[in-house]
């Protein structure tokens, strides 16, 4: 199985038409409203430095994988997709 980078399209919610829904606020701008932003900005540049994945440690599995050396069961990860998603 070979796995690739998988852009996600943004999507976009329209409002409906001729609806009583009251119009949605404008967003603030992040600088009125610093909340927590002096304690979370170093954790936030935190995971900015991050790799979006750790490529080593994905090569290796797919190397364990490959080899038998790692157990894969196709039916238990099909239930757990299931009941992850409220279908089991």
């Amino acid at each position: 199985m070979k796995i690739t980078a998988v852009s996600t399209p943004s999507v976009s919610i329209a409002p409906q038409v001729g609806g009583n829904a009251a119009p949605a606020p404008a967003a603030a701008p992040a600088a009125a409203a610093p909340l927590e932003s002096a304690v979370l900005q170093p954790a936030q540049e935190a995971l900015r430095a991050l790799p979006d994945f750790d490529a080593a440690r994905v090569a290796e599995l797919r190397d364990a994988l490959s080899k038998g050396e790692l157990p894969f069961d196709a039916g238990r990860l099909a239930g757990l997709i299931q009941r992850f998603h409220g279908q089991g």
